[in-house]
């Protein structure tokens, strides 16, 4: 008499989780911070190892720009003290203070765009959120940086 029928729908996750593509599973918009997901120690070494690998690149990246930028100002003062290449200095200083004044221009509102306070906005909340992920990837990248 008192009989209470429960039914229940079965969600079968493995044919679920096939039909969606991984980059689904891993960035999903619901997929909670690596907080929630990994311990501390994987979060370290996570952070660790990208940071290293960022800052290692980073650094070979930046002393090979560096050569180049400074490789082709060195050459283009050769051509210069040679006679190869001609500056006209009053078009230089014309173009650079039209530059100034556009700078002067944009400057003076003072107030960032919405859609970059959005997009830093997102940025702190994802920090506060992977703290300790952050915190390793910040040491890896200066251990790179070092290496």
């Amino acid at each position: 008499a008192g009989a209470k029928d429960d039914t229940f729908n079965v969600l079968d996750l493995a044919e679920y989780t096939k039909n969606r593509p991984w980059w689904r599973k891993i960035f999903a918009p619901n997929s909670g911070s690596s907080a929630e997901k990994y311990n501390v120690a994987t979060q370290l070494v996570i952070g660790g190892v990208t940071g290293w690998c960022t800052g290692f690149i980073f650094q070979k990246v930046g002393k090979l720009a560096a050569t180049a930028v400074g490789g082709g100002f060195f050459l283009l003062q050769i051509a210069n003290h040679t006679g190869y290449i001609k500056v006209d200095w009053n078009l230089v200083q014309r173009d650079v203070n039209k530059a100034k004044q556009q700078l002067k221009f944009h400057s003076s509102g003072n107030t960032m765009p919405p859609e970059v306070k959005s997009r830093a906005d997102e940025v702190i909340i994802f920090l506060k959120k992977n703290v300790i992920l952050t915190g390793g990837f910040a040491g890896g990248f200066l251990l790179g940086m070092a290496s």
